[in-house]
């Protein structure tokens, strides 16, 4: 393990409480369970195959049903997700003020770069792998509400992740950071409904 990776995971280890620690066991269990693995493969493979279809994306994405999970989901969990991001793909800096997202990596590895408010803050990297014997803060990232974060993919493969939000599909906004100096962010609900666009 590299010197970055190593302070990756002490600190987001530290970071994470007990309680959250728990919560994502419960996940972790879940979706490393053979029943569910069978029902997302599908739709991890239609997910890569709409990325390989579209040259110029970055990522591509697809709701998952939370009726997949049947009555195993923690109750404050209201929606799942595939993601796929192209190897290399910086997509940019994103934070959800609705919701809490959890996510896990599925195969791959990238850097979930998480900072505080504020333009002066630094970026903090947690690199995460797909290695089934690595540590849950290793595979797992828990992000709250109104925190940006940008995920970063090495140049190899490209990064597939499952993403659990507390919000139902359709109500989850995402705010995109304006990096080109011309305004601050951008509102838009994930399905790519743009609400408010500053």
């Amino acid at each position: 393990m590299s010197d970055r990776d190593q302070r990756s995971r002490k600190s987001y280890a530290h970071a994470m409480e007990t309680e959250e620690h728990a919560r994502l066991e419960k996940l972790d269990t879940i979706v490393r369970s053979d029943e569910l693995r069978a029902k997302i493969n599908p739709i991890v493979d239609r997910v890569r195959a709409a990325l390989s279809q579209q040259a110029e994306a970055l990522m591509t994405w697809e709701p998952i049903a939370v009726e997949i999970f049947g009555q195993t989901l923690p109750p404050e969990i209201r929606s799942g997700w595939i993601f796929v991001l192209r190897a290399g793909a910086d997509t940019g800096a994103e934070r959800h003020p609705n919701s809490h997202q959890r996510m896990m990596t599925l195969h791959g590895t990238g850097d979930m770069r998480v900072r505080a408010d504020g333009a002066s803050a630094t970026w903090e990297s947690n690199v995460l792998v797909s290695y089934p014997s690595a540590p849950l803060e290793r595979r797992w990232i828990s992000i709250p509400p109104n925190v940006w974060h940008r995920p970063v993919v090495g140049p190899d493969v490209d990064w597939v992740v499952i993403s659990f939000h507390t919000v139902p599909a359709e109500e989850l906004i995402e705010e995109k950071l304006d990096e080109s100096g011309r305004g601050n962010e951008a509102e838009e609900v994930c399905g790519g409904e743009v609400k408010r666009k500053n």
